[in-house]
């Protein structure tokens, strides 16, 4: 459920607090990460100036933008824009503090479609550890949708490969986010037509799951929720307007 809040104030920020920032308008706009080093009450925030391949993101005073984040349980945005910008002693972004935000509130299990390659790695039934069988080969499939707590699978393999209750460890790419591996996930079930297999699978959050960011910050579970969120929630309507 969506909530407009006309006053925002600083119980939305926190020093360390990971940002997605979409910087710049129409076909110009870039969509990256940051993070919040400090604010002024009513005045201006201030984060790590984003690096796009190599270089900080090209931007000046006035520039608009719109800020993600995700706080207590809920996926916080709001329209802001470019006050100041600092290369040295560190590459700084100052921008305006936000004068309202919109708020949606994280749904159980919200599940969205993708379309993006998976690899799977067979483990160990019943192994604390969830070392990988020697000589264990990935197999490739296609993530078909994905929620908080698991996924959907599409496989090109006959079904002998799997077994349902089986162990495995997925590796995938989390759109604008980072690139995800070693998730463990149990099988809970499997479904074949036509020669295709569908695989029903749970995650196993237990810290070993590792995440390459893509300037974000958050664990492997963290950064599924955003992006669960990010796709289910069109944020369009959201964009920077006149200040009174």
């Amino acid at each position: 459920m969506e909530a407009e809040h006309p006053h925002a104030h600083s119980s939305i920020l926190k020093v360390g607090l990971p940002l997605q920032i979409v910087i710049g308008a129409g076909q110009d706009k870039v969509n990256c990460g940051s993070t919040l080093l400090g604010w002024k009450e009513r005045a201006w925030l201030i984060c790590e100036w984003p690096f796009h391949f190599g270089q900080a993101v090209p931007c000046e005073t006035g520039t608009p933008c719109l800020v993600r984040s995700m706080v207590v349980g809920k996926l916080v945005a709001y329209p802001s824009e470019v006050c100041m910008t600092q290369m040295a002693p560190l590459p700084l972004l100052y921008l305006k503090f936000p004068r309202r935000t919109e708020e949606i509130h994280l749904r159980k299990d919200t599940r969205v479609a993708s379309n993006e390659p998976v690899l799977l790695m067979k483990g160990v039934p019943g192994d604390a550890t969830l070392a990988l069988r020697e000589g264990s080969v990935p197999i490739g499939g296609l993530l078909q949708d994905i929620s908080l707590s698991g996924c959907r699978i599409v496989l090109q393999r006959p079904s002998t490969d799997v077994m349902l209750g089986a162990t495995v460890y997925l590796e995938f790419e989390l759109i604008g986010v980072g690139h995800v591996s070693h998730l463990a996930g149990t099988i809970k079930n499997v479904a074949e037509r036509d020669g295709v297999l569908s695989l029903g699978v749970e995650f196993r959050f237990n810290g070993k799951e590792v995440i390459e960011y893509r300037g974000w910050g958050g664990n492997v579970q963290k950064a599924i929720e955003y992006a669960v969120m990010q796709r289910h929630t069109d944020w369009g309507f959201l964009t920077p307007a006149s200040e009174p």
